[in-house]
C-alpha cells in the first residue's frame, strides 16, 4: 500500500493510512496558513543560521532561501495548492520546497521541531498584529483629539447612572476616551515587548545536541533574545492570552463608545449625526436612520471575549509540554484580531465623520438640575456652610424648583431665600452651564482651558513619538 503525504512526512513509524476522519480533525491548514509569511520568515532565518555555524552549506542554504522567496511569492499571488493531507503550514511549505529544489529541503528541519518552529510563527503573527492595531489605536485617538478641539467650549450633559448629573463639554467628553484607546495602546505594547523572545532552537521542548546559535535567528527576526527555558518556549502561550486580554478591554471601550453613539444619534438625543457612511435605511419605513456601525461595533465585542475565553479553557488543563490541544489556540486569536481591526477601523470613521449638535447639546446640558452642585459649591464657598449642610439645601431647592416645574437658575430668589435667607442674587452666577463647566479648572476637569491642555499634551506626545 502506498504511503499517504502525510504518512511520507512522519517517515517510516507510520504504515497504515490515517482515517479520514483524524486526518480532518487533525488538519490546521484551513487556517493556519494565515502564518505562512512568518513560518517563511522564521525558515530563512534558521537556514541563515545552520550556515553560519557550519551545519548547512553555503549552497544549500542559498537553494533553500532562493526557494521559500519563490513559495512565498506563490503564496501571495494565489497559485499555492495548500494540502489538508500535509496537516500544517510547516509540512506543506516543506514538501513545496522539496518539489523546488530537491533533496536539501530536508536540510532544513536540522536542529528545530515544529514545536518551536509554531511557537516563532505565532510570535511573530501576533507582533504584527499588535503593531497594525497599534497604529489604528493612534489615528482614532488622533480623530478623537479633532473632535476634542472643534468641541472644546461645547457644553453637554455630563451622566451618572444615565441620569443628568453636571454640564460637562463635548471636547472632555471625547478626551476620555482618548485616555482609554491610549491606556489600550500601553497594554498592547506591554504585551509586545513581553512576547518578544524567541523559542526557535527549543526544538521539540529539551533543546537541541547541535552547536546552534539561537541570538543570531532572534536578532534575525527582530526578537529581544532568545527564550530562557526551552519548555517554556514551546509550551507558553501566554502571549496570546496576553493579547486577547488586551484586545477585550480594547473592545470593551469601543462598545461603551458604540453604545453612546447609538443613544446619542437616537431621535430622543439628538446630539450627533452619523454620516451616510456609516449608517443605513429601513427597509419599510423612510424615515429611519440606523446607526448599524455602531451597533456591529457593539456586538462583535462578544467575539472578542469568546476568543478570550476559549483559549484561557483551552490552556487551563494542559501540563508541560505540547498538547495537540494548542492547535486551538490560533482560530480565535485570529478572529479576535479579524474583529477588533473592523471595529476600529469603523469607530475611526464614524468618529471622524459625526458632528455634534451643539443646539442638542446645550438644550439637555441644563436639564436635570445640572447645576445643582454648583450651588452647593456657592454656599460652601459664600456663606461658608459646611458642605452636607449645603447638600440638604440645594436638595430642599430642587424639591421647590421641581414644583414649580422650572430648572435652578430660573427659581425665584425669593424662593430661594426662603429655603437659606443668606442666599444673595450673586448666586445666579453659578447656576449657568457655560459658567459650571468654566468653574472645573482642576487638573483633568471638564473646563475649556483644560480640556485645551490636555489635547496639547496629547498633541505634543504623539508629535514626539512620530519624529522618534
Amino acid at each position: 500500500m502506498a504511503q499517504s503525504d502525510s504518512n511520507k512526512m512522519w517517515g517510516g513509524r507510520f504504515t497504515a493510512q490515517p482515517d479520514q476522519l483524524l486526518e480532518t480533525i487533525n488538519a490546521s491548514i484551513g487556517f493556519d496558513q494565515r502564518l505562512a509569511d512568518q513560518d517563511i520568515r522564521g525558515s530563512q532565518a534558521h537556514a541563515n543560521m545552520l550556515a553560519a555555524v557550519g551545519l548547512l552549506t553555503a549552497e544549500d542554504a542559498r537553494a533553500i532561501i532562493d526557494g521559500l522567496e519563490r513559495i512565498k511569492e506563490e503564496i501571495a499571488a494565489g497559485e499555492f495548492v495548500f494540502s489538508t493531507a500535509l496537516e500544517d503550514i510547516h509540512m506543506n511549505v516543506e514538501a513545496r520546497l522539496k518539489e523546488l529544489i530537491g533533496e536539501p529541503a530536508g536540510r532544513l528541519h536540522t536542529a528545530r521541531s515544529r514545536n518551536d518552529q509554531v511557537a516563532t510563527d505565532f510570535r511573530l503573527w501576533v507582533r504584527d498584529a499588535i503593531d497594525t492595531l497599534d497604529a489604528q489605536l493612534q489615528a482614532l485617538i488622533t480623530v478623537l483629539l479633532d473632535q476634542a478641539e472643534a468641541g472644546a467650549d461645547m457644553v453637554m450633559p455630563g451622566f451618572t447612572h444615565l441620569q443628568s448629573a453636571q454640564p460637562v463639554t463635548w471636547g472632555h467628553h471625547m478626551m476620555a476616551y482618548v485616555e482609554m484607546f491610549a491606556r489600550d495602546r500601553s497594554r498592547f505594547r506591554d504585551a509586545r515587548a513581553r512576547l518578544n523572545e524567541s523559542p526557535l532552537g527549543a526544538a521539540a521542548l529539551a533543546g537541541t545536541s547541535f552547536t546552534i546559535d539561537r541570538d543570531r535567528t532572534a536578532a534575525a527576526l527582530g526578537f529581544d533574545r532568545p527564550a530562557a527555558n526551552s519548555l517554556d518556549a514551546v509550551s507558553d502561550r501566554d502571549f496570546a492570552l496576553e493579547f486577547l486580554s488586551a484586545a477585550a478591554i480594547c473592545a470593551t471601550h469601543l462598545s461603551r463608545f458604540a453604545e453612546e453613539l447609538v443613544v446619542w444619534s437616537s431621535a430622543q438625543f439628538r446630539f450627533v449625526k452619523l454620516s451616510d457612511a456609516f449608517t443605513t435605511g429601513s427597509s419599510i419605513m423612510p424615515q429611519k436612520r440606523n446607526p448599524d456601525a455602531a451597533e456591529l461595533v457593539r456586538g462583535k465585542s462578544g467575539r472578542v471575549f469568546g476568543a478570550l475565553t476559549t483559549l484561557l479553557t483551552v490552556m487551563k488543563g494542559l501540563p508541560l509540554t505540547y498538547s495537540k490541544d494548542m492547535q486551538e489556540d490560533k482560530e480565535p486569536l485570529f478572529d479576535a484580531a479579524d474583529t477588533l481591526e473592523i471595529c476600529l477601523a469603523a469607530t475611526t470613521g464614524m468618529v471622524s465623520d459625526m458632528a455634534p449638535n451643539p443646539e442638542a447639546l446645550r438644550a439637555a446640558a441644563g436639564v436635570g438640575f445640572a447645576t445643582a452642585t454648583d450651588l452647593a459649591d456657592w454656599l460652601v464657598c459664600a456663606l461658608n456652610m459646611p458642605f452636607r449642610d449645603a447638600h440638604h439645601v440645594v436638595g430642599s431647592l430642587v424639591r421647590e424648583a421641581e414644583m414649580r416645574g422650572v430648572e435652578l437658575e430660573a427659581l425665584p430668589l425669593e424662593a430661594m431665600q426662603a429655603v437659606e435667607p443668606r442666599i444673595t442674587a450673586e448666586v445666579f452666577e453659578v447656576l449657568s452651564v457655560d459658567k459650571s463647566v468654566a468653574s472645573r479648572t482642576s487638573y483633568g476637569g471638564t473646563a475649556p482651558s483644560q480640556v485645551r491642555a490636555q489635547i496639547a499634551r496629547w498633541r505634543t506626545a504623539l508629535q514626539r513619538e512620530g519624529e522618534s
